[in-house]
């Protein structure tokens, strides 16, 4: 067995799994590209930096509660399902007094619940799905061109093979009556037709 887990630098080196006696699973460490066009909230969502090095985890809440549904996340921290929270800011409060993650004289921790909402959401516990991207509109499937030296010709598909399927039938009983193996003659092969 080896450690896995959906946060960056768990995985430092190669692992080997055998599998069978010459089948291995090799689980390496992943790389998730940060590209080029992606916010600080986009590489937050997508788990390239951890939740508990961030220095405001709160920002990236409402990003979440924007991606996930209402109802799987009133059901996720036993919220009720209508009028469950006003802004993130009361969403925040409500996890961390209902999980006892109090400050001194018993204000809620909102930094500890935002993490707890951000690795959930990494870790895939609050259910989501992003759509594909749109094809292109002038991006069109293109029949494929056929070349003008080219000649259409039509085929008989039913006649394709026919000579394959011919047997000896002497005595019209419908069965091959020329089947042998090794010399020993077989019971009669029904003709194909």
């Amino acid at each position: 067995s080896c450690k896995v887990a959906p946060i960056p630098g768990e995985t430092k080196i190669w692992q080997y799994i055998t599998l069978f006696r010459n089948i291995y699973l090799v689980d390496s460490p992943g790389v998730v590209v940060d590209t080029a066009g992606d916010t600080e909230t986009d590489s937050v969502l997508k788990g390239v930096v951890r939740a508990e090095r961030l220095e405001t985890p709160e920002d990236f809440v409402e990003a979440i509660l924007a991606r996930v549904k209402p109802e799987h996340v009133a059901a996720k921290y036993g919220l009720p399902a209508k009028d469950g929270w006003k802004s993130t800011t009361d969403f925040l409060e409500t996890i961390a007094t209902n999980a006892g993650r109090l400050l001194k004289g018993g204000e809620p921790c909102i930094r500890t619940a935002a993490i707890t909402v951000i690795n959930d959401f990494q870790r895939g516990r609050l259910p989501h799905y992003v759509a594909p991207p749109e094809l292109k509109e002038d991006k069109k499937p293109s029949q494929p061109e056929i070349s003008k030296d080219v000649k259409m010709m039509e085929q008989d598909l039913d006649a394709i093979g026919e000579e394959n399927l011919k047997h000896k039938d002497d005595d019209g009983d419908g069965v091959d009556d020329d089947v042998k193996t090794d010399g020993k003659e077989l019971k009669e092969t029904p003709v194909l037709k």
